[in-house]
C-alpha cells in the first residue's frame, strides 16, 4: 500500500475517497480515524451528531483493508464514511426520531434498509445525526437535542428537519449523509447549507426500517458536497425493497454513467406564477442558473398556492394520526410547537381532508402535462439564506413571514406530489443558497444531470465554510 500520512480526506468527495482507497494510496482505517477526529475537532460546534457508532466504524475500516488486501473487489463506495438522519434505524441503537419519548424504546435489531445497501456498497456508517422532531420542522431547531449550527455562520439555522446531514456535510465530517423529505426536509438544509440534496421520486428509494412522519409524502435521500456523489451513492441505494409497502417495483438504470451526457436537447424552463420569487437572493440564484442553461422560458404550475394548503391540510393530519397514542400519553415531552402542531392536526375534519387529497389528484394530473413540453423545471429551494436561530420572521419582498411555517413555502407543492428534485448550491456571499431542478417522475437521471453539467461549468457549487483546515 502507498498510503502516506499527508492524506487528508477532509473535505474530499465521496468519489475523491473511494478512489484513493481502491488506488491504495490511503486505508479506510485511516479515513475512518480522520473522520472521527474531525467530528471530535468540529462537532462541539456545528451539534450536528447525536450519536457515533465508533466500534462499529472501526472493525469496518478493518475489514475493508482485509479485504483489499486479499486482492477481493472494492466495492464503489469502499472506505466511504457516512451518517444518517436519526430515524433511520441503526442496529444497536433506539430510533430517536429527533425526540425525547423515543429514547425509550429498545434499540433498532437491524439497520435501514439503505445503510444495508451503503454497506454493501462499502460506504462506512459513523452514526447518528440530529434533526427536528418527529421531522416537523424546517428551522433544524431541536430543543432536545439543542440547534444544529449552520457551517457558514454557526450563529444561523442549517434549515430542517434533516438538519444533522446539512450540517455535517457542510462542515467537512462526512462526504455524504441521508435525510428525509416530507415537504421539504432535504430541498431546505440543502439550500441554507449550499450542498447538493436529492429527493427521489416517491416510492423510489426504500424507507424501510425508518421512523415515519407522513407516510404519503415521505422520501428518503443522500445530502453531499458534489452532484456526482448524489448520484453514485442514489445509485447504491437503488432497487426494489418488500419491506417498504411503497417502494417501486419498476427497473431503474444506474445515474452515474450518464452524468457527462450532452444537455443538448432537454428543455428546461422557470416556475413562474407562484414560485416567481421577490426576495434577491433566490432571483440571483434562478437568473444565474437559467442563464447557464438558456432556460428563457417561463411556466406555471397550476394552484400551486393551493397545493401547498393542502399539503399542510394532509401532513397535519396524518402525523396526528400516527402520534395521537403519544399524545395522549406524553404531551408534555413533545417540543410544545410539534404537540400545537399535532393537535390541530388531530382537530381537522375528515371533509377538508378528503377535499384536500381530491385535490392532489387533480394537481398531480395537471403538473404532469407539463412534462410534455419540458424536461425540468427550475423553483427557489428556499425563500431566503439562512435565517438566524431563533429568528422568528423574514422579509419576503414587502412581506414579513413567520420563519418556521414558511421556509418550505417553494417545496411543499413538489413533494405533495412525489416528484424528484435535485438541488444545486449557488455559491454567494456571505450565505449560499439553493435551486430546485425539478424532473418528471422517475428521472432523476434528468435533474442529476442537469445539477452535474451546472457544477463541471462552476455555475453550481459546495462553498467551504471558514471552518479552519483541521
Amino acid at each position: 500500500m502507498l498510503e502516506t500520512t499527508a492524506f487528508d480526506s477532509a473535505w474530499m468527495t465521496a468519489g475523491e475517497v473511494a478512489a484513493a482507497f481502491a488506488a491504495g494510496r490511503v486505508s479506510a482505517v485511516s479515513i475512518v480515524e480522520q473522520a472521527l477526529a474531525r467530528v471530535r475537532a468540529r462537532d462541539p460546534l456545528l451539534n450536528s451528531f447525536t450519536a457515533l457508532t465508533e466500534l462499529r466504524a472501526r472493525l469496518r475500516a478493518r475489514a475493508l483493508d482485509d479485504a483489499r488486501s486479499r486482492g477481493e473487489p472494492v466495492p464503489p463506495l469502499a472506505g466511504v464514511p457516512f451518517a444518517v438522519k436519526n430515524l433511520f434505524d441503526i442496529a444497536g441503537l433506539p430510533t430517536v426520531a429527533g425526540s425525547k419519548i423515543n429514547r425509550d424504546f429498545p434499540p433498532a435489531a437491524r439497520d435501514a434498509t439503505l445503510i444495508e445497501r451503503l454497506e454493501t456498497a462499502g460506504a462506512i456508517l459513523l452514526g447518528a445525526l440530529n434533526m427536528g422532531e418527529y421531522a416537523y420542522d424546517f428551522t433544524g431547531e431541536n430543543v432536545h437535542d439543542g440547534p444544529a449550527h449552520n457551517p457558514h455562520d454557526p450563529k444561523r439555522m442549517t434549515g430542517g428537519s434533516s438538519s444533522g446531514p446539512a450540517a455535517a456535510v457542510a462542515g467537512g465530517l462526512v462526504p455524504f449523509a441521508l435525510g428525509s423529505d416530507t415537504n421539504g426536509s432535504i430541498r431546505v438544509p440543502s439550500s441554507l447549507c449550499g450542498l447538493f440534496g436529492l429527493k427521489p421520486t416517491y416510492g423510489r428509494l426504500s424507507r424501510a426500517r425508518t421512523f415515519p412522519f407522513c407516510a404519503s409524502f415521505d422520501h428518503v435521500g443522500p445530502i453531499a458536497r458534489s452532484a456526482r456523489d448524489l448520484a453514485i451513492t442514489y445509485d447504491a441505494m437503488l432497487g426494489y425493497d418488500e419491506d417498504d409497502p411503497v417502494c417501486a417495483e419498476r427497473n431503474a438504470e444506474p445515474v452515474t454513467p450518464v452524468l457527462d451526457r450532452s444537455l443538448d436537447g432537454l428543455r428546461v424552463a422557470v416556475a413562474g406564477g407562484y414560485f416567481k420569487c421577490r426576495a434577491a437572493e433566490p432571483v440571483y440564484a434562478i437568473d444565474r442558473i437559467a442563464a447557464a442553461l438558456g432556460a428563457n422560458r417561463d411556466i406555471e404550475l397550476p394552484e400551486a398556492e393551493r397545493a401547498r394548503s393542502a399539503a399542510y391540510i394532509i401532513t397535519a393530519s396524518e402525523a396526528a394520526s400516527l402520534h395521537l397514542p403519544r399524545l395522549r400519553a406524553r404531551a408534555k415531552d413533545f417540543d410544545p410547537a410539534t404537540r400545537d402542531r399535532l393537535i390541530a392536526g388531530a382537530m381537522l375534519p375528515a371533509s377538508l381532508v378528503t377535499k384536500a387529497q381530491k385535490f392532489r389528484r387533480w394537481y398531480q394530473r395537471e403538473v404532469l402535462k407539463l412534462f410534455t413540453e419540458v424536461d425540468a423545471i427550475l423553483a427557489p429551494a428556499s425563500p431566503c439564506p439562512a435565517p438566524l436561530i431563533g429568528q422568528q420572521t423574514f422579509k419576503l419582498g414587502d412581506l414579513e413571514l413567520p420563519v418556521r411555517a414558511n421556509l418550505g413555502i417553494y417545496t411543499q407543492p413538489i413533494s405533495f406530489i412525489g416528484l424528484p428534485v435535485v438541488v444545486a448550491p449557488v455559491p454567494m456571499s456571505p450565505l449560499p443558497i439553493g435551486v430546485q431542478i425539478i424532473a418528471a417522475p422517475w428521472r432523476e437521471d434528468v435533474a442529476l444531470r442537469i445539477a452535474h453539467a451546472l457544477e463541471t461549468r462552476g455555475v453550481a457549487a459546495a462553498q467551504r465554510p471558514p471552518l479552519g483546515e483541521g
